[in-house]
């Protein structure tokens, strides 16, 4: 594939992409301003941005999808608490404890690194225009990088119908001395005369990253990996850097999908006719305040006043032939009307982006059935994004992360019996144990019942499997692995401690049998010698 085949291929993509601009704009205009540079716009300077910013003179918009943006990113992938677990079926005690400490240190390899500043970035893109990229590499040094590539320089595609983002097009700019630095001699000879003369002048270049359909995850060379990645200095039509990798580098996923089309909306665009209402509500809430605050005057020109020259104000004089010349006129607004309104679309704005039901509410403290309610609310409210954000970006970034581990060493060595085996990967971020909760209620309810028909019937526990419902409870609940003994394990230990109560019991046995004999030989021996 050469240069001018991607070109066409990303102005295709450009001009696909080109119809949802408008509302992704908009939507952003609405919440992050300074983030919709590059939608349709040329002007991408601070001083625009702070004009559009200027405009927006309500922040609910802006409030409540931050909200959302902290909650999904305190509840699917929380810094302070592992979020992830890996699973092999029918792991045995080696294999269960390498897994877990191969999650535990892949897990603080991601938070050790900037994904936290990066992610929420992310989040923020999905919850107002509903998808973003992430890219994910290994720095030069060792250790993960995220970078949250501006959604504005990005065309997505799926090689596949319905099947997740593999195929983004980035159009961005770099100096023509850090292009120099970053692709040396294989830039065009014109950017390395502008990189001794004019250092900071700006080169757009094009990143294409896209499956290769005769790539094989065991090529030796990048060239020939399962994912091609080309970087092309568009104005010269050169490719300046050829490579491949093991996965794709990127998540793209995304919040509602538009119909077919690969990009998606996020809540904003639920939200933007609330939005848009309430701005305008609150400007001529504005106005009629500044009218309200100053005054409006009608005045007659009697020949002594002069409407179109006066000025009124503190300490001034007002020449006038009459009293009556000059007096107040009522505006006739009414700000209750605004206030219902305005109160009205902010319900309806942080409704839409969940934020009432997500923020914490000031007052008493909850009790617990209170807490469980709440927690059953978020889990029904956040379950359907939950489910597509697992998907298209939990599943891959851990793929992702955990392939540039391994070939990196940086995990444990893995014992033999994984060999050929596949571990699939489980989510025990707080919002994925409590979709777990019901199943741990409906064990506990159940595990009541028994207990209380056993009284009347002993036998009724036949009916449950308390050692398989112990191992599934420490699962739901996300109990470490180290933690929990297999069902060989547990049967070891059992035989031991039968086995060692039965040779206690023979002692008791055999210590009771000799303290009878003792007593009866002493009874005899007393016998003796009373006769």
């Amino acid at each position: 594939m050469d240069a001018k085949q991607l070109e066409r291929r990303h102005a295709a993509m450009k001009a696909a992409r080109a119809k949802h601009e408008s509302v992704w704009r908009d939507c952003l205009d609405h919440t992050f301003p300074y983030r919709g540079d590059g939608f349709g716009r040329t002007d991408t300077s601070a001083v625009a941005g702070a004009e559009r910013r200027a405009r927006l003179v309500d922040g609910t918009g802006a409030d409540s999808a931050r909200i959302l943006a902290s909650a999904i990113m305190g509840g699917v992938t929380p810094a302070n608490s592992r979020w992830f677990a890996l699973e092999l079926p029918k792991a045995q005690g080696d294999e269960r404890v390498w897994l877990d400490e191969t999650a535990d240190r892949l897990w603080r390899n991601i938070h050790g690194a900037n994904y936290d500043a990066a992610g929420f970035e992310a989040i923020l893109d999905a919850v107002s225009i509903g998808w973003f990229v992430l890219y994910i590499d290994e720095e030069p040094g060792g250790g993960l990088r995220f970078d949250a590539w501006p959604a504005a320089q990005c065309c997505v595609s799926a090689s596949k119908p319905g099947g997740r983002i593999d195929t983004i097009y980035r159009e961005y700019e770099l100096t023509a001395e850090q292009a120099l630095a970053e692709f040396g001699g294989a830039i065009s000879e014109k950017t390395r005369e502008l990189a001794e003369s004019k250092p900071d002048t700006l080169v757009t270049f094009l990143h294409a990253l896209q499956p290769r359909p005769e790539g094989r995850s065991d090529a030796i060379f990048a060239r020939d990996l399962p994912f091609a990645s080309f970087h092309v200095e568009l104005k010269a039509a050169r490719i300046v850097r050829e490579k491949g990798y093991h996965e794709f580098p990127c998540v793209a996923p995304r919040w509602q999908l538009l119909p077919a089309s690969h990009y998606a909306v996020g809540p904003a665009a639920d939200a933007l006719p609330d939005m848009r209402t309430l701005n305008e509500i609150k400007r001529m809430e504005l106005a009629a305040a500044d009218i309200a605050v100053s005054g409006m005057w009608k005045a007659v020109d009697d020949g002594v006043l002069n409407p179109r020259t006066v000025k009124i104000g503190p300490r001034k004089i007002v020449v006038m032939a009459d009293i009556k010349s000059m007096e107040p006129l009522e505006t006739g607004s009414d700000f209750n009307v605004a206030f219902a309104a305005e109160e009205r679309l902010q319900a309806a704005i942080r409704r839409i982006f969940m934020a009432d039901q997500l923020q914490p509410q000031d007052g008493p403290q909850m009790t617990a059935y209170e807490v469980h309610v709440r927690v059953g609310l978020i889990r029904q409210l956040l379950g359907p994004v939950y489910g597509r954000l697992q998907a298209e970006f939990l599943q891959p970034m851990i793929e992702r992360c955990f392939g540039l581990a391994y070939r990196a060493g940086a995990l444990p060595p893995a014992p033999e019996g994984l060999r050929d085996r596949s571990v699939s990967i489980k989510y025990v971020s707080p919002l994925a144990r409590a979709q777990s909760l019901e199943d741990v209620s409906a064990m506990d309810q159940y595990e009541t019942v028994l207990m209380n028909e056993a009284e009347v019937e002993p036998s009724i526990l036949d009916n449950y499997d308390f050692d398989e419902a112990a191992r599934t409870r420490a699962q739901l609940l996300g109990v470490p692995a180290k933690l929990t003994r297999n069902a060989r394990d547990v049967e070891q230990r059992r035989r031991a401690r039968a086995e060692a109560q039965r040779e206690q019991d023979a002692r008791m046995v055999e210590a009771e049998g000799a303290t009878a004999m003792a007593q009866a030989a002493g009874e005899r021996i007393g016998r003796q010698v009373a006769v």
